[in-house]
């Protein structure tokens, strides 16, 4: 068995999520919907909060389109870091000579399926597992809704559905995996901000693809979640920014919860081993 927990010889599957080139059309989310059966978290509402109707990630929403909205100047005094690979002006920034607007940064999040998922190490029921594709899913028929995976992601993923108490997130689309389909958003996305694929080969796109976007003059373009040696092993779902991490409402430094586990259970092991021997040598000392 890897790190990872990986135990066959299927290579590890995963998601690139380019936001470079997403357009908040939100196919992502209605094709996730539509082929797993997910609820409507709420119907249309509006929370105030921009464009975005759905919120955050959650037992009904495995796909979120987030909608950020950043104040731009006028294109006098744009730099060359808002002009997109293609030559053209960041989404929302005004036209020549066109006074101060909005640029948008457009991000479909999603489940991270973490090298070292912590949600797998609390389970107490083995309803989540790591699949033949090293993703992390949720078998609801052994879910007894204990909730002990929410708190314990560290992106905040996990949620439990109100109507029936079991929890829910992104599957990955296993059981369309298993006869050869990619997931549903990544079908769905029309412009490949969301790329399905092999882990390692997504990786190598993601790293041509940063620099590409440098070489154009996005100087703030970053992979996050992309590294095998950060808090949580890599993500099987990992992102191109154009800001920080924090700007998306992503963890700069997320770390796996259960990290200190090993530790804390060798203490409580030494701590019971003391005490078992201050009762059995006070035991026999009185009867002596």
């Amino acid at each position: 068995m890897g790190e990872s927990g990986y135990l066959g010889d299927q290579p590890r599957m995963g998601f690139f999520t380019d936001t470079s080139v997403c357009i908040g059309c939100k196919a992502c989310e209605v094709a996730c919907k539509e082929w797993n059966g997910v609820p409507e978290a709420g119907g249309l509402d509006l929370l105030g909060m921009s464009y975005d109707n759905t919120g955050a990630l959650g037992s009904n929403t495995w796909r979120h389109v987030a909608f950020i909205e950043q104040p731009v100047p006028s294109t006098k005094d744009v730099p060359a870091r808002d002009v997109v690979a293609l030559g053209m002006p960041a989404v929302g920034a005004p036209a020549p000579d066109e006074e101060p607007g909005v640029r948008w940064l457009m991000s479909s999040d999603v489940c991270k399926h973490c090298t070292h998922a912590a949600c797998l190490d609390v389970c107490p029921t083995g309803a989540l597992f790591r699949t033949e594709f090293d993703t992390v899913v949720v078998q609801q028929d052994i879910c007894n809704g204990c909730g002990y995976c929410v708190p314990a992601c560290p992106y905040g993923v996990i949620e439990k559905r109100k109507s029936d108490g079991r929890a829910f997130k992104c599957t990955l689309c296993y059981d369309r995996l298993g006869a050869g389909l990619e997931p549903a958003c990544a079908k769905a996305c029309p412009t490949d901000s969301i790329q399905f694929g092999e882990l390692d080969e997504l990786r190598e796109r993601a790293a041509e693809r940063v620099t590409t976007l440098h070489d154009s003059g996005v100087a703030e373009a970053r992979l996050y979640g992309h590294d095998p040696n950060d808090g949580v092993g890599g993500d099987g779902a990992f992102f191109l920014l154009l800001d920080e991490p924090e700007v998306y409402g992503l963890p700069p430094d997320p770390v796996v919860t259960t990290r200190d586990l090993p530790a804390m259970w060798k203490r409580a092991a030494a701590t019971a081993a003391g005490v078992a021997a201050a009762v059995a040598v006070s035991f026999l000392g009185r009867r002596r």
